[in-house]
């Protein structure tokens, strides 16, 4: 097999090193099918439906969120036809009841969906990419009226429909759900029913990636614009279990190394290798400053999920009726939005689900051997217990470090490093033959 490689400097550990990153030939070449014109044609007709709020007509063919999500799943069955019948695509629905809140009268809420089978079938492993199909006015409960949504969020819906017309034409071992939700404007409605339904029937999910306001580079007030950076949300911190967890966090010092931080760091890598002129900026919050997305429903029932989100998010065309006062334009518009940056950041989504799907399973009982003090740290686990693995990736980085700074490969099931657990965490990675890698597993302890 051939492999295309480029050359990085990372942030050396004692001193400077060049590394050798391989990219997958496969993936390379799903990258450069992300095409910026498909992802303005999906807008563009989701800004035709007039408005997407969740409880606006699920009848009228033309017009409301029942023609936009019925849409959706018509071009999830479309793609599906890449498939050989691996990918199935339906919408998974739910009644809601008047909350008090934002839902005032009863509604059938609508989730578009479509599943992308693994191939091996002793992999159970789940990967989820995500974006909310329903739109807003200024009046959160203004069903009737325009509300075009077009970077929030049908540029994050463009984003999976364009992830599934490309990756429903390959293999992974691993199964992969594309999903446009309903009701995230009325208190994540959409996402809570999907991932309840996940954990009560304990889907075996690896990572989810939510896409949510992605598509614009240019800030209010502030006037930036920057098309080179996205940011991903990670929560750290266990939300599920925290005061059963806090112990063993505090002992071993791992306030940063939560499952969502993880992915959070492993989406930056690989988009980052794979998508050219975009940094990956990791936020270290699970949101936005007392702010909610899709992701956090799977966190909050112990799955990793992130979000991601444009670096600088313009507030005049947010949860804005159109219109124009003092020489602004105000509104959710394709007009404002930048479909380069938006084929980007679709591409690093893409690039990172790719990656997760074709690789092997986390390595198993990943330990770290504290029986006697030594200068030195000695790691030992087991094979993964799915996938064709070629070896392991043993990663550290410093305390004081937001990223990974070193990958060192191995074949064999244990490794010792002449560097001290006092001043680095460790984690460890399965990876194949053409250069995918698992999320990374973070050391227990052996011998306490």
């Amino acid at each position: 097999m051939k492999y295309t490689v480029i050359f990085l400097l990372f942030v050396p550990l004692l001193s400077f090193s060049q590394t050798t990153i391989v990219r997958d030939p496969e993936i390379e070449k799903m990258v450069r099918e992300v095409s910026a014109d498909s992802l303005q044609s999906y807008i563009n007709t989701m800004v035709g439906f007039g408005t997407r709020n969740t409880q606006s007509s699920i009848t009228d063919p033309k017009r409301g969120i029942g023609a936009a999500r019925s849409w959706v799943v018509r071009k999830f069955k479309q793609y599906s036809k890449n498939s050989n019948g691996r990918m199935t695509a339906f919408l998974d629905t739910t009644t809601l009841k008047p909350d008090s809140r934002r839902i005032d009268t009863r509604t059938l809420l609508g989730n578009a969906v479509a599943v992308l089978k693994g191939t091996d079938p002793n992999d159970n492993r789940i990967y989820i990419i995500s974006g909310h199909l329903d739109s807003r006015r200024t009046n959160v409960g203004d069903r009737t009226n325009d509300a075009p949504g077009a970077n929030d969020d049908a540029s994050g819906c463009a984003a999976v429909i364009e992830c599934a017309r490309i990756l429903s034409g390959h293999n992974f071992p691993a199964t992969i759900i594309f999903v446009t939700v309903s009701g995230e404007e009325e208190g994540l409605l959409g996402a809570n029913f999907m991932a309840s339904k996940a954990r009560k029937e304990n889907w075996n999910i690896d990572a989810v990636l939510n896409n949510d306001i992605m598509g614009s580079n240019h800030s209010n007030e502030t006037n930036i614009i920057d098309n080179t950076r996205i940011r991903v949300f990670s929560e750290g911190l266990p939300s599920f279990e925290t005061e059963k967890r806090a112990k063993s966090i505090r002992q071993f010092g791992l306030e940063n190394d939560g499952k969502s931080r993880q992915l959070a760091r492993y989406t930056k890598e690989v988009g980052e290798r794979y998508v050219d002129n975009l940094q990956v900026v990791m936020i270290y919050r699970n949101d936005r400053f007392l702010r909610g997305g899709d992701h956090t429903p799977y966190v909050d029932n112990d799955y990793a999920a992130v979000r991601f989100t444009e670096m600088n998010e313009n507030f005049n065309h947010q949860h804005q009726d159109v219109r124009q006062e003092n020489g602004i334009k105000y509104g959710d518009l394709p007009e404002f939005m930048d479909f380069e940056y938006l084929r980007k950041n679709t591409a690093m989504n893409l690039a990172n689900l790719a990656n997760l799907a074709k690789a092997p399973g986390i390595p198993e009982e990943v330990k770290l051997d504290n029986r006697n003090l030594t200068n030195s740290t000695s790691l030992q686990w087991k094979a993964p217990k799915s996938g064709q693995v070629k070896g392991y990736y043993v990663l550290l980085r410093e305390t004081t470090s937001a990223t990974w700074q070193r990958k060192i490969f191995t074949k064999e099931l244990s490794y010792t490093l002449p560097y001290s657990k006092d001043n680095y965490f460790f984690a460890v990675q399965s990876v194949n033959e053409s250069g995918n890698e698992s999320l990374p597993v973070v050391p227990g302890v052996l011998g306490r």
